[in-house]
């Protein structure tokens, strides 16, 4: 019996620890140390958030850029990739559908080669970043519909380039959301 009362003490103990102490510490922390990050890194609009920096969402219409396709049509709670394999019939129809889409909406050949982060889903399916080439083969759509000059909206792309993390880790990538927002607080949209 004694061994049964020591097990149950022990149980309500760590669970108040861990369930409770724990979480208020590093949540308290994380308020005053990190307060953007742990609220989400969520980007604000006229006092209202707009979306997450970390987060893709789907634009369509000419007059923005386009993120990468997603396995999960944008939706946090399903996120994930497809799980296509290299010999699946599916992902080669998928990859084709979304290169033809992307070379006809930015008026390239039919044989134009499509930067992979177009054609291939993210493994989150809400990658929010597109490579400096994606975002530079969609300034002459960009710029159509918004009426303006391809150079400006090429500019634009050019100061929204994000450079690898730490200077070494990962890739060149461009932030779909800052550069649509970016370019929808401009004069001329």
């Amino acid at each position: 019996m004694k061994l049964i009362i020591q097990s149950i003490l022990l149980t309500i103990v760590l669970t108040v620890i861990t369930g409770v102490v724990y979480p208020l510490v590093v949540t308290g922390i994380s308020q005053v140390a990190f307060k953007d990050q742990a609220n989400g890194s969520l980007i604000m609009r006229n006092g209202e958030p707009v979306g997450s920096e970390f987060l893709a969402q789907q634009f369509t219409g000419d007059k923005y850029f386009w993120p990468r396709p997603s396995a999960c049509s944008y939706g946090t709670v399903p996120s994930g990739a497809s799980n296509l394999g290299p010999t699946s019939q599916k992902l080669h129809d998928n990859v084709a559908t979304n290169a033809a889409n992307f070379r006809a909406a930015n008026k390239l050949p039919a044989d134009a080669p499509v930067p992979a982060d177009m054609v291939y889903a993210s493994g989150s399916g809400l990658d929010p970043h597109i490579s400096p080439e994606a975002a530079r083969l969609q300034t002459a759509r960009v710029a159509g519909a918004r009426g303006v000059n391809e150079d400006s909206i090429r500019a634009r792309v050019e100061q929204f380039i994000e450079p690898p993390q730490f200077g070494f880790l990962g890739e060149s990538r461009v932030n779909v959301l800052k550069l649509n927002l970016a370019l929808d607080a401009s004069p001329a949209k």
